[in-house]
């Protein structure tokens, strides 16, 4: 009963989703944080498929091409202030920003099939700044 309470308990107050298809809402505010993805670690399995819900306008999802994606992903980025979705078909950990927010921490990483093989070259990306502490704090969880 405890381990159900404490897997609960994580299920509510984590930042962390494990599904097949999920939805992340790109958010003004949420808790205490400005400029904020709804989840800003996912892990799926390959096949799976993530949509971007702009709940709030101004917002986009631009995967960070330079280090940021395993080996073979093609370009991926949003228009401002629209619903986007994308099947994930390559294993490994994909870093993405809201362009127009970037700087502000607006970050967010999805995790294929466990996939923790490009780890190095994510902690390699230039973040900029409140990002560089978000990206670390979200390297760490995945370290951890």
């Amino acid at each position: 009963m405890r381990y159900f309470v404490v897997f609960l308990f994580g299920l509510f107050f984590s930042n962390f989703a494990v599904a097949e298809d999920v939805t992340i809402e790109m958010l003004n505010k949420l808790d205490k944080r400005n400029m904020v993805f709804s989840l800003e670690i996912v892990k799926i399995n390959s096949g799976d498929t993530v949509f971007w819900k702009a709940t709030d306008k101004g917002h986009n999802v631009e995967f960070i091409s330079k280090g940021g994606v395993p080996d073979g992903v093609e370009k991926f980025k949003s228009k401002v202030g629209k619903d986007i979705e994308f099947n994930f078909t390559i294993p490994g950990i994909y870093a993405y920003w809201c362009t127009p927010h970037k700087t502000m921490g607006m970050i967010g990483f999805v995790i294929v099939d466990d996939d923790l093989s490009n780890l190095d070259s994510i902690k390699k990306v230039k973040f900029l700044g409140k990002s560089k502490k978000i990206a670390a704090a979200l390297i760490a969880e995945l370290e951890g």
